[in-house]
């Protein structure tokens, strides 16, 4: 499912995120940039070990806040991690909304042209799909009103459910 926002596409997918073709994607990381598990471990085992050994040099990124590395042999051209909230931690959707943001802009500042997202947060932080969506879908458009160079924005979902949700929060916040 895509949809326009001025001059940007939104795209709504299944699929596995390390096999986007976008300038970047996005890792669901943790603050010491740990990548072992879920999201942030398929990304460094089909990217290579130069996605940590980056990160590691980087070393921490705070919640809601992005940092870049190089993609290794992704598909992608770099990696922008994100550390979104854990629900109960507190102000987790403005956490979450900053992280959307805050990758949107990193993207920028690379002169990025497409970046690909996770379901941020859904999944081992418990933060609910619905939720997420529908706070992801509308940074991510509230993002794109502004001027960007950002043409494509797309949200790869794991599992049909996600997808489900996504699609329907897409189609809810922007009627064709």
């Amino acid at each position: 499912m895509k949809r326009m926002v001025n001059q940007s596409e939104i795209e709504i997918i299944e699929g596995d995120l390390t096999e986007m073709n976008t300038e970047a994607i996005v890792n669901a990381a943790n603050v010491h940039l740990q990548h072992g598990g879920g999201v942030a471990g398929a990304i460094v085992r089909k990217g290579g070990m130069v996605i940590q050994t980056e990160s590691n040099q980087i070393g921490y990124c705070p919640v809601g806040e992005a940092v870049i590395t190089g993609a290794g042999d992704l598909k992608a051209r770099y990696v922008i991690h994100t550390v979104g909230p854990q629900m109960g931690e507190g102000n987790e959707d403005e956490k979450l909304a900053k992280a959307i943001q805050n990758s949107l802009k990193t993207a920028e500042k690379y002169c990025l042209s497409s970046i690909a997202f996770p379901a941020v947060s859904c999944g081992i932080y418990g933060f609910p799909i619905k939720q997420g969506a529908e706070i992801m879908i509308k940074t991510a458009i509230d993002y794109l009103k502004g001027i960007t160079k950002i043409k494509k924005v797309i949200f790869c979902l794991f599992g049909e459910n996600n997808y489900q949700v996504f699609e329907k929060e897409l189609s809810h916040q922007i009627i064709e």
